[in-house]
């Protein structure tokens, strides 16, 4: 898949910008904590990324099947550089702070569906189910290195020096993109497509999806799974403080969970022939819930230092667990075409956004009431009964055969 020209640029600029977006992510939250020392403000300004897709995602990602998809990828990126750049100003006050981060987000859901609808586009066939998996596992590490990184960087330097590297990955992803890619035509119209208003075109795709019942099922699936499995993350800086008594532990909280997701996207995603894949969906589902809620129970153990590495290598677990992704994000646009992949994988997409961003909100509620460590053991806890209806409705679908596409993940 790498042979192939333009899936280089469109490759490496999601992992820079996917680095440095974690990165920032992290100093903001860090910030606010330190300004307030309230896990639920931590968590809102983790949270306030995923706003745009809760209340304009499908909208938003409409404009990657109405416009060029390469024009809106550079002009997403080139938006983002600048309006970060502005949150690394000293002293923003945090309301600006957080009105900032809010327009920055507005540029996610037409760049991702953009980007994954464009590599199902490049990439055709056996190349594009292995590059779901590569670029699964490689997402994750962009997560580890960037939630490492950002952790380092909090207890040595200004939060703004996190923000200003967001700000140049955003903007060298932008030019990368720009001389990288080939100009294509807006996809409605080189499918000779009418284009209605991007109103009536985001409830086609809402048709399209919500109406075949096995890409309903993957829908409902991912949503629950993915709010289950990152409510984590909004309550990391109050995870670290439980288990340490400070925040020195805020990356390896964070960075934990995706580095068990590589080693099991790889095992999984790369080791495993495809009807092996579909027959540990459902095993795997259930054990990313049943280690999140034993990553609670450790973190009640009294002996900080026991507590720490039981926490840890629960959440690993629970990370690798999430190997389950991949086969159905390989699946999930098997029907759709590709005039309609940018509505499709943008609706999947927010929802996936808006259940992380209210998992990482509710969860930042409940640890200003509760413990962060008993969060995360109700959330496993009440995960396992929610997931049995989607997985098995799941066993009740067929995969439709013949082809490998984009998955909501943008994978």
């Amino acid at each position: 898949m790498f042979a192939v020209a333009e899936y280089r640029p469109l490759f490496g600029s999601y992992v820079l910008a996917t680095v440095g977006d974690q990165l920032a992510r992290l100093a903001l939250t860090v910030l606010v904590f330190q300004r307030t020392g309230s896990p639920l403000l931590s968590a809102l300004t983790f949270a306030i990324s995923y706003l745009p897709w809760v209340v304009g995602g499908p909208v938003l990602a409409a404009l990657a099947d109405r416009l060029p998809r390469q024009r809106v990828m550079v002009v997403s990126d080139l938006a983002r550089a600048a309006l970060v750049a502005a949150m690394a100003v000293p002293g923003m006050p945090l309301p600006a702070l957080l009105g900032l981060l809010l327009l920055v987000s507005v540029a996610a859901p037409p760049y991702e569906a953009a980007r994954a609808a464009l590599a199902a586009d490049v990439l055709t066939g056996d190349r594009y189910a292995v590059a779901t998996s590569v670029t699964g596992i490689v997402l994750q590490l962009a997560q580890v290195v960037g939630f490492l990184l950002g952790g380092l960087l909090v207890t040595a330097l200004p939060p703004s020096v996190g923000l200003l590297l967001n700000a140049a990955t955003f903007a060298l992803s932008g030019g990368w993109l720009l001389v990288g890619l080939r100009p294509r035509p807006a996809p409605l119209v080189e499918a000779g497509a009418a284009v209605q208003s991007v109103w009536r075109d985001t409830a086609a795709g809402l048709r399209l999806v919500l109406g075949d019942r096995r890409l309903a099922v993957i829908v409902a699936l991912l949503w629950i799974g993915v709010l289950l499995n990152n409510a984590h993350e909004g309550i990391g800086t109050g995870l670290s403080e439980e288990l340490s008594g400070g925040q020195g532990l805020v990356g390896v909280v964070l960075a934990v969970h995706p580095a068990g997701a590589v080693v099991g996207m790889l095992l999984v995603g790369r080791f495993c022939p495809p009807r092996l894949r579909d027959r540990l969906v459902v095993p795997l589902v259930l054990l990313s819930v049943a280690a999140t809620a034993v990553a609670g129970l450790a973190a009640r153990i009294p002996d900080r230092g026991v507590s720490t590495v039981a926490f840890v290598a629960a959440l690993a677990v629970a990370g690798f667990a999430t190997a389950w992704t991949v086969p159905l994000n390989v699946a999930f646009v098997a029907a759709v075409p590709p005039a309609a992949r940018g509505r499709a994988i943008g609706i999947a997409m927010a929802g996936i956004s808006a259940v992380q961003g209210l998992g990482a909100l509710a969860a930042g509620a409940a640890a200003d009431v509760v413990p962060a460590g008993t969060v995360v053991l109700v959330t496993g806890l009440a995960g396992l009964p929610l997931v049995v209806v989607p997985l098995l409705a799941l066993l009740r679908t067929r995969a439709p055969a013949g082809r490998a596409v984009a998955g909501p993940s943008g994978t």
